[in-house]
């Protein structure tokens, strides 16, 4: 039996947050799961407009601090006063005594490990080296030594987590040993029953489910549709979710002439989201970078494929290529195979449906014993590799 009890999760943002994203949903949706089975589960995360500054979200307490970057560094005093206040009375983290720590590494690691040492598992979705060239050139030089050589080196004797085996294979690229690397896939919620059984659009409609940020390339999808348009009559392009770099893409896609083809959702709820799903033909992820790619399985649940880059890494482990969805190498091989989804309902209806069938497979309570297997083996001082 283990006497696994508290965890710590550290996260730059959680799922309320105006860009929190998949792997939010990932630490939110497991860490429930392991509060619902007793374990005391404290995320800490940065602070944004309107949440309090400490909540409890479905067994999950969440302790924010700080903003983009100096959630860091609060979290890490944090992490340190916690230790020291067991004699001091001082517990910023509450009754947060962690067992075992995680570690969130998008881009930028919490240096969890100089608190902790072996009781860290650094969870890293994927690699950021084509999303940090956005922050600049010295900034973006900086955050890629910082986890590409930095991260690696600090935690060369710690668990490493991810999600997918291409990501895994991304982080034995960085100089992590195989041996230290456990993947834990996603999970999915599931889809409203009023949502799955509502109609099909006539004019063909495709969507994409993504947070609106550069190396998601949304532009790929609207100018799919801007080639597309005079081709296949009535096409219109949904694309679910919010984010920053959402005015850019308004702008381009009144550049392409093709506003009146698109329509832009923002962050919606639940249902609304799986209603726009199950009215959609194809789902398009053009990302430069996925570690998962949770929309492609809740696109799946609604018997809609996915086409989406191979080199976006994480893809290649979520989209089973010809099978339940497709993996194209180019812009124009996206929009080339794009239109014979949509002119051909056969291939369309033959991805969709072995892709609803396998999404079947993924549960969030079936990660969240995987994750707790990881955690465990932590605490007991041994190493997981491989598919838990």
């Amino acid at each position: 039996m283990s006497d696994l009890r508290s965890v710590l999760m550290l996260c730059w943002r959680d799922t309320g947050h105006p860009q929190g994203g998949g792997s939010e949903a990932y630490l939110q949706r497991i860490g429930a799961q392991l509060a619902a089975s007793g374990i005391a589960v404290t995320l800490r995360t940065a602070r944004y407009p309107g949440p309090r500054r400490r909540e409890v979200v479905d067994g999950v307490r969440i302790d924010r601090a700080g903003g983009r970057y100096s959630v860091y560094v609060w979290a890490l005093l944090a992490m340190a006063l916690n230790e020291l206040g067991a004699r001091l009375g001082l517990r910023p983290l509450r009754r947060a005594r962690p067992d075992v720590v995680v570690d969130t590494q998008n881009g930028l690691p919490f240096l969890a490990r100089l608190v902790y040492g072996r009781r860290v598992v650094v969870l890293v979705h994927h690699c950021h080296r084509e999303q940090w060239p956005v922050a600049g050139p010295v900034l973006g030089r900086i955050g890629w030594f910082v986890e590409s050589t930095l991260s690696p080196r600090l935690n060369r004797r710690n668990q490493y987590l991810t999600v997918s085996l291409p990501s895994a294979r991304d982080l034995v690229a960085l100089g992590v040993d195989n041996e230290r690397i456990a993947v834990v896939r996603n999970g999915l919620d599931q889809a409203p029953a009023q949502s799955l059984s509502g109609p099909r659009s006539a004019p063909p409609r495709v969507v994409v489910l993504s947070r609106l940020v550069p190396h998601k390339q949304i532009e790929d999808a609207l100018e799919a549709v801007a080639a597309l348009r005079s081709r296949i009559p009535g096409l219109h392009l949904d694309i679910v979710g919010g984010g920053w770099w959402q005015q850019r893409l308004v702008d381009h896609a009144r550049r392409l002439g093709i506003s009146d083809a698109v329509t832009f959702h923002g962050h919606v709820d639940d249902v609304t989201k799986h209603h726009v799903l199950q009215s959609s033909w194809v789902h398009v992820l053009p990302s430069r970078k996925e570690g998962w790619g949770l929309a492609v399985v809740e696109a799946a649940q609604h018997r809609v494929p996915t086409i989406g880059y191979r080199s976006a890494g994480g893809l290649s482990d979520s989209i089973v290529d010809g099978v339940t969805g497709i993996l194209v190498d180019s812009r124009a091989e996206l929009v080339d195979r794009l239109e014979e989804l949509l002119s051909d309902p056969v291939p369309r209806d033959q991805l969709g449906a072995k892709a609803q069938t396998r999404c079947g497979e993924f549960s969030w309570t079936q990660s969240a014993e995987a994750m707790r297997a990881v955690l465990e083996a932590v605490q007991a001082g041994d190493f997981v590799t491989g598919v838990v």
